[in-house]
């Protein structure tokens, strides 16, 4: 006798982020959802955040403006389309929607960029206890999706968020200091990190570009 399986609710997204797995569709269109539990997690400790040299002077240039929420679901639609280097997505529509609810709920957030009050670049994750799972990033400018990171990881040391879980490592990302723990690894990191709250709104709704540069300075509570 089979059993039916139950219908993914935002109330489920938080409950399988909770417990170190994520959900993922085979293209933009594809009704169906499957759940991931990579055996070696990719991690951005924040106190090991690198900013380059270049990197920092874009932001403390305040180049571009950056919002918090101010369009989520279009930073959503931004990431999922097609690029060079990605003929297709993960991220369906029906994952647009179910995000979008959380959105609504309050447990995701987006990071947006602008220039000439055009959105030029951003991503978007979800923020749970002291710990916030990035999703996607998508940029239109040169430098526009790290931008968005650095505020995003200067707002979680703010807030004191214990966690960055960036789900898979790429050399794209390497250059800003992550790493990959296994699977054991991971589920003690973030067992802590759910017994911990954090307040992703508690920095406000923007950051000055030499704020955000002040708390990647910092020291953190956060090892």
């Amino acid at each position: 006798m089979s059993t039916e399986a139950p219908t993914i609710t935002p109330d489920l997204l938080l409950h399988a982020y909770a417990s170190g797995v994520f959900p993922m569709a085979e293209s933009r269109d594809d009704p169906d959802i499957f759940w991931v539990e990579p055996n070696e997690r990719g991690i951005l400790p924040l106190d090991r955040f690198h900013l380059s040299k270049s990197l920092r002077k874009t932001v403390r240039s305040d180049k571009f403006s950056v919002s918090i929420d101010r369009n989520f679901r279009d930073v959503m639609v931004a990431c999922a389309k097609a690029a060079p280097d990605r003929e297709s997505t993960w991220i369906s529509h029906r994952i647009e929607d179910l995000y979008s609810e959380l959105h609504q709920l309050g447990f995701a957030h987006s990071i947006e960029c602008w220039l000439d009050n055009k959105l030029v670049g951003g991503l978007y994750g979800i923020a749970l206890k002291s710990a916030f799972f990035g999703e996607s990033m998508f940029h239109q400018e040169t430098d526009a999706s790290k931008v968005a990171l650095a505020h995003l990881v200067a707002r979680l040391k703010l807030s004191d968020f214990s966690l960055l879980d960036i789900q898979f490592q790429t050399e794209h990302l390497k250059q800003f200091g992550t790493r990959e723990v296994p699977s054991y690894e991971y589920q003690d990191i973030l067992a802590a990190a759910m017994q911990k709250e954090a307040d992703f709104e508690a920095a406000g709704t923007s950051m000055s570009g030499a704020d955000v540069c002040i708390q990647l300075d910092s020291e953190t509570s956060t090892r």
